[in-house]
């Protein structure tokens, strides 16, 4: 060829097998093919967000993550500021509390006998096992927990959750618990179908008690886009799709309708096994919610069709390396919301560290 292509600027390189780091070998796969490129780019994607300035980071967390042993990898970004909000299913959070308290989840195998389970008081979520009765107890606990709210008073998730993780703290729960982390870091986390979870379950009981606990959902909505009006740019991060990830992509049409001059979210990233083919949003693509003015065109954009068990430990290790140089000195967006409306800014934090605190639980 007389001269080269436009399409053939970038030359794969085979991976060697030497004595590499995680960040190492991320650096290698991001130059392969496949979904092993696509996981190397999501790193590079990620580490790139945090050395941008004025950028507010999302998180959508779906799937039975915290069961499977992900949740103090959530914990970590958290903690270190790899993201600033935390979008989640209810059911997460309760496994969080539940391990935050001392519970447990076991190995267990996906070929067992249920009815047999079903018998012993065992539950199941997929290959790992949890005793109901131990469950039952966390329902509880979040039952008396709300007895030290206000019953008049209307709370979002945000504000619950908050204060939420500020109580387990004062119980001397765990604080590698994402709960209690984003409580110490001041780190909002929502929870817009809170009522669909084990959290919602040990409400409802306190509720027949006689403590009836508002969620209001409606101000959920407008507290996260509270952040996208106040936020220069944003970047999001999917694990897995469903509620958490459309309560993110919304802020963005809400801000629109708003008369805000919004123009999508100027990052992307999602972990997945959901296809697009089959027209859910868990598997929808970034393209598409161009579309919607959800995502900025020229957004980066990485999606990887991943089981996110298997991501997760493998990006945060080579984000741990990767960023150790520049990391403590992100402006992280800081968050006021003492008054009516959210006071936002950005700023270098010192490393915060929970203080040790004797159990009462």
């Amino acid at each position: 060829m007389a001269r080269t292509s436009k399409y053939l600027q970038r030359p794969t390189v085979p991976i060697t097998v030497t004595d590499k780091s995680v960040s190492e070998l991320m650096d290698a796969m991001a130059s392969t093919g496949f979904q092993g490129r696509k996981l190397g780019e999501s790193v590079e994607t990620w580490a790139h967000m945090l050395k941008d300035s004025n950028l507010t980071i999302f998180m959508g967390l779906t799937g039975a993550m915290c069961p499977a042993g992900m949740r103090k990898i959530v914990a970590y970004f958290i903690q270190n500021r790899m993201i600033d909000c935390l979008v989640s299913t209810g059911a997460n959070m309760f496994h969080d509390i539940h391990e935050s308290l001392g519970g447990r989840h076991y190995v267990g195998s996906h070929s067992a006998n249920d009815e047999a389970l079903f018998k012993e008081g065992v539950d199941r979520i997929y290959d790992v096992f949890a005793v109901e009765e131990h469950f039952r107890k966390t329902d509880h606990i979040i039952a008396d927990f709300s007895a030290t709210l206000e019953p008049n008073k209307p709370y979002s998730s945000r504000e619950f959750m908050f204060l939420l993780g500020k109580w387990l703290y004062e119980q001397g729960a765990d604080h590698d618990s994402v709960v209690v982390s984003a409580y110490v870091h001041n780190v909002p986390i929502f929870v817009p179908a809170l009522c669909d979870s084990s959290i919602g379950i040990g409400l409802m009981v306190a509720r027949r008690g006689g403590r009836v606990i508002n969620v209001d959902q409606m101000k959920d909505v407008d507290d996260i886009t509270q952040i996208i009006e106040n936020s220069k740019k944003t970047g999001v991060i999917y694990v897995g799709g469903g509620v958490p990830k459309n309560f993110i992509q919304q802020t963005e049409v809400i801000a629109s309708i708003l008369g805000l001059p919004i123009e999508g979210h100027s990052y992307a990233i999602q972990y997945t096994t959901d296809a697009p083919h089959w027209g859910g949003l868990s598997g929808c693509t970034f393209e598409e919610a161009v579309s919607w003015g959800k995502i900025n065109a020229v957004a980066p954009k990485v999606q990887v069709f991943t089981d996110a068990t298997i991501a997760l430990p493998i990006v945060s290790h080579a984000l741990a390396q990767k960023t150790k140089t520049y990391l403590k000195k992100r402006a992280v967006p800081q968050y006021d919301w003492s008054g009516r409306k959210l006071k936002l800014k950005y700023a270098v934090l010192e490393k915060q560290k929970a203080k040790p605190s004797k159990k009462k639980r």
